[in-house]
């Protein structure tokens, strides 16, 4: 019977410190880069980190990048100076609860609230006036759509679209299949808890690598520096609230399923594109994202917003 509780005991310990506290990994040289090259700006109380850098001359094409879940705007970072090459403006910003931006609790993180960040972030930069182009990936997807909403309904404070870019998004809720464990996190909160305590680097790196090709796999580096932004100001303790856009997609899908089939944008960014941008709605795959650098991506798959409301069919989401 001693025996029996010393390996429970030996067992519970060490799962009890894990839960009760982790310390965050340190920022790796990369990541103090970025986040030295980012400022920060007041949204509501809270610190909201962005990145703006000016780049090609001889034009005021403006870009806003709009990341991820569960990373952040250092996503962008293979593609920035491609990007900046391209763009007189490259803006990027860690959306509330990710990355270097804070990340409250208790809070109800929703997509409607995100939108209103960037919409600050447009009107801190001065930008209010300007047409900027958006290139967004996954949870930045719906995003991306709530201000096309807002754009279309003429909202105030609403940006000017001058295009839009998607990526390896949700964006029709019946086809988008959540992983257990995000099922798990959404709509169990007696278990949201411990499971926000107990992920961990080895469970998230297994998660995200299946996102990837076999062929675009990202680095050990790289993985631990995604990880790293997660963990940043306990953003793993965040991941259940964050999570509940996948119920917002499905309760609010005739907003934003509407709002892509039925609005009126430029053809193309201005200027010539390189490929991911030939079209005023740009559908590709994560890997484009990741190998969009020295080594050109393979050909993603491009659609022309219809004139009026048809439902956008037949394409393939990353």
């Amino acid at each position: 019977m001693r025996e029996w509780w010393v390996h429970v005991g030996l067992i519970c310990v060490p799962l009890l410190a894990v839960y009760l506290h982790i310390p965050p990994p340190q920022l790796s040289p990369v990541l103090q880069k970025w986040h030295s090259a980012g400022e920060v700006f007041r949204f509501r109380g809270y610190n909201i980190f962005y990145r703006d850098s000016f780049g090609a001359l001889g034009n005021s094409d403006v870009i806003i990048l709009l990341h991820g879940f569960p990373t952040s705007s250092y996503d962008w970072n293979k593609i920035w100076e491609p990007l900046s090459q391209r763009f007189h403006r490259v803006i990027a910003l860690d959306f509330l609860g990710f990355g270097f931006s804070d990340k409250p609790r208790p809070h109800r993180y929703s997509i409607f609230e995100q939108a209103s960040v960037v919409e600050a972030l447009v009107a801190h930069l001065g930008l209010v006036d300007q047409r900027v182009n958006l290139l967004s990936h996954d949870y930045g997807d719906t995003v991306a759509l709530e201000l096309l909403y807002r754009s279309d309904q003429n909202r105030t404070g609403h940006l000017t679209i001058n295009s839009l870019c998607l990526s390896n998004g949700g964006l029709f809720p019946e086809t988008h299949y959540p992983r257990l464990l995000q099922t798990l996190l959404k709509d169990y909160s007696f278990l949201s808890p411990v499971l926000t305590r107990l992920t961990n680097y080895m469970l998230f790196s297994k998660g995200i690598s299946e996102v990837f090709g076999p062929y675009t796999q990202p680095t050990d580096a790289e993985f631990w520096d995604m990880w790293t932004g997660l963990r940043y100001n306990d953003g793993n303790l965040v991941l259940d609230s964050i999570l509940q856009y996948i119920n917002q997609r499905l309760k609010h899908k005739e907003r934003w399923v509407g709002a892509l089939t039925s609005t009126f944008i430029p053809s193309s960014f201005p200027g010539s594109p390189p490929p991911c941008f030939l079209s005023s709605l740009c559908f590709f795959s994560t890997h484009d994202l990741w190998t969009l650098g020295p080594s050109q991506p393979s050909s993603p798959v491009h659609s022309s917003l219809p004139a009026t409301g048809p439902e956008v069919n037949g394409h393939c989401f990353g």
